[in-house]
């Protein structure tokens, strides 16, 4: 599954994933991955390779966190390495220049596309849409260091679930 989602993720992998282990495999649910995702946040590196390596660690532990992580990453690092080769040999014509910028644009709507979907399980928790609307207002509007956000938010959000849990 995540072979797949590396060749056809390119560019933007979570919401092929999203897509792969929520609504075609059903592995998991909008909110089980919504929360999972939240925890492999707070991880140092790339969410989705933390997500890939956690998902595979709960169904195949140490042997599905290798298989996952060897499937997401084994298409894309080809890519890159020769779309690098192109754009190396070919980056100043306006056609190449053109079609990254292209591509950059694609990426940036599944990106989107993909953080709606993920929010959607907070349409059920108002409070959950408050911490969610108060951290990106922290990071992108009054634009706070990330360090900081992620210490004020996260106590109150870990209280907020706690409750609503229990």
């Amino acid at each position: 599954g995540f072979l797949t989602v590396g060749m056809c993720g390119f560019g933007g992998t979570l919401p092929w994933a999203r897509r792969m282990v929520v609504e075609q495999r059903r592995w998991m649910t909008p909110a089980e991955f919504t929360d999972m995702l939240g925890l492999c946040q707070f991880l140092p590196g790339g969410n989705i390779l933390n997500l890939t390596v956690a998902l595979g660690a709960r169904f195949h532990g140490v042997r599905g966190s290798i298989a996952a992580f060897t499937g997401l990453m084994a298409a894309p690092m080809t890519i890159v390495v020769a779309l690098g080769e192109v754009y190396a040999r070919y980056g100043g014509l306006p056609a190449v220049r053109s079609a990254f910028d292209g591509l950059a644009a694609a990426a940036t709507a599944l990106v989107l596309a993909t953080a709606l979907r993920i929010a959607s399980p907070l349409r059920t928790r108002p409070l959950g849409i408050v911490v969610a609307t108060a951290t990106f207002a922290g990071i992108a509007v009054i634009r706070w260091p990330l360090p900081l956000v992620l210490a004020i938010a996260a106590p109150g959000a870990i209280r907020i679930a706690y409750r609503s849990r229990a």
